[in-house]
């Protein structure tokens, strides 16, 4: 799945203006696939951005309950070992 994929199946999710998910790795969009499958379930849940920044992974979305350190967190190992496959 793509990140223009992504953001087609959780559409209902993201919030109105925002491009949601903008991180093009496979590897990424297939972990975030399966965390979704949870956020979803959250009463109100909405994102507006993915991305990188700087080189850091940055998810905003709400409510803040959402424990979005753990996932950033997670979303650096995987693009850090990305990064290894292309040298």
């Amino acid at each position: 799945m793509t990140s223009f994929e992504f953001n087609e199946k959780y559409k209902d999710y993201l919030e109105v203006g925002h491009y949601g998910l903008a991180i093009n790795i496979p590897e990424v969009v297939q972990y975030l696939d399966e965390e979704f499958k949870e956020l979803i379930k959250i009463p109100f849940f909405k994102y507006s951005q993915i991305k990188l920044k700087f080189n850091m992974a940055r998810f905003y979305c709400e409510p803040i309950e959402v424990d979005t350190y753990r996932i950033e967190s997670n979303i650096n190992q995987i693009v850090k070992e990305w990064e290894k496959t292309l040298s």
